[in-house]
């Protein structure tokens, strides 16, 4: 009898092995994009600015583009003002005890060792906050909701996104001793988002964390009962001034060098909670291996220079990479500005800021990505934070290729940033993109137009 039941569980947990379908595993990619992004996300990690890992990062990266073959291969040292995590908890403790799933956001001050427990005041968004009367929150900690929402072209970020940017420095106007916002993300997971704040000049820093989005959710419920809300947070990560950082920068050398360069950008450096997979290993892999395909048709006319850019997480303020670039490099002379930092899905929009006279060039590169289902949408480009600063300071031409952001912001700055997110086939397509647009505007001779912001 033993042995007929032990026969009989035995057949059935193989015929439920054989119901329940094996979790997928990761795709593996290939090539030069591919093998960027493995090797950051696995041979160093997570690249917070200032870190020992972003200098290994650094030093992976220039010994990487040389193995490619690029010239002038070099790291160009910089300080700048960076931050450290430290210790970070939070509980409501009041009218119900839970835990919450917090991050501190780059440049909070600590609290003390022991935290802080104080009265929690719920903010459906940031402009109720901002209509709270001057001094109203003293002692207390500001808790700001807001209600995010995905988008292909991650328009969101932008609005919703100030709730984290200045939020705090409102919070800390009203008097509050520390703020606490729903995570700038569209995500359902309880991974809290990361990210810099931006205290204004007139405010004394305060500690300043985000939950994950449930957790803001349990906050809103809660508050909607109407009972008083406690909090016990603790915080201690604190901003590192004079913290060492760099670029890594390299050419693939044109036919003719007295012609404007193009320079193509990423960043290197990444948050510290996931691998920096999404954001922006996979911008330094799409770039590098987009401008060494140019050169398989034979060297292009003009030079290309990769940018992997340190410190574009931390940089705010003119404390980044972009910003070094443009201070070393601006006396030399550029035609176009392009930069990868949405992420590894599809490409499915361009758009141009450009000088009337460069109108060839702008349907020359419609018409190269017209087979891929690429179209032109309306509004400038405007490259992004590595070349930001020597396109104002030159007044470039700019090409954005606009990447589907319609789950950007489920994975940015978290720790679910790491590399199974990225699909090999849409980091592809974004390479064959950017391939096609570069054999356009590095061939192009002649003069690329200048183009003031007011250009379209």
């Amino acid at each position: 009898m033993n042995t007929l039941r032990t026969a009989r569980a035995t057949l059935a947990a193989v015929a439920l092995s054989a119901a329940i379908p094996a979790l997928a595993a990761p795709q593996q990619g290939s090539g030069v994009a591919w093998d960027i992004v493995e090797g950051l996300t696995t041979e160093i990690g997570p690249r917070p600015a200032g870190s020992p890992a972003e200098k290994a990062a650094r030093e992976w990266g220039a010994a990487k583009l040389k193995d490619l073959g690029f010239q002038n291969v070099r790291i160009e040292d910089f300080v700048t003002r960076t931050w450290t995590r430290g210790a970070e908890s939070a509980t409501l403790t009041a009218p119900y005890t839970q835990p919450l799933a917090i991050t501190a956001l780059g440049f909070s001050v600590p609290t003390a060792k022991a935290g802080l427990k104080a009265e929690l005041v719920y903010f459906p968004t940031l402009a109720a906050l901002e209509a709270a009367p001057d001094g109203s929150l003293k002692g207390k900690v500001a808790f700001i909701d807001h209600a995010m929402r995905p988008a292909q072209d991650g328009s969101g970020y932008g609005p919703y996104g100030a709730v984290r940017r200045q939020g705090p420095s409102v919070a800390a106007r009203k008097g509050a001793a520390a703020v606490v916002i729903r995570s700038a993300g569209t995500d359902r997971h309880r991974n809290p988002h990361t990210g810099v704040t931006v205290f204004a000049s007139d405010v004394k820093p305060i500690p300043a964390g985000a939950v994950s989005n449930p957790d803001a959710d349990l906050v809103a419920r809660i508050a909607a009962r109407g009972k008083p809300l406690a909090i016990d947070l603790t915080l201690t990560g604190a901003p590192f001034p004079n913290a060492p950082s760099g670029n890594v920068i390299a050419d693939l050398p044109g036919r003719d060098t007295t012609l404007p360069i193009i320079v193509i950008a990423c960043h290197l450096d990444s948050w510290d909670l996931g691998t920096g997979a999404v954001d922006d290993a996979s911008g330094c892999g799409i770039i590098t291996a987009a401008a060494l395909a140019v050169q398989k048709d034979g060297q292009a006319l003009r030079t290309i220079r990769v940018l992997w850019s340190g410190n574009e997480e931390m940089g705010v303020g003119g404390g980044g990479g972009g910003d070094h670039y443009a201070k070393v490099h601006g006396a030399e002379p550029h035609a176009l500005a392009m930069e990868s930092d949405f992420g590894a899905d599809r490409v499915w929009q361009v758009k141009f800021t450009a000088a009337p006279e460069n109108k060839p060039l702008v349907a020359a590169v419609t018409a190269a990505l017209w087979p891929m289902g690429i179209v032109p949408h309306e509004g400038p480009a405007d490259g992004g934070a590595d070349v930001a600063a020597i396109i104002k300071a030159q007044d470039l031409a700019v090409i954005d290729l606009g990447q589907d952001g319609t789950h950007y912001f489920d994975l940015h700055h978290t720790p679910d940033d790491t590399l199974d997110k990225v699909d090999p086939a849409a980091l592809q397509q974004n390479v064959d993109a950017w391939t096609a647009v570069l054999k356009v505007v590095a061939n192009t001779p002649g003069v690329i137009g200048k183009a003031p912001s007011s250009a379209q």
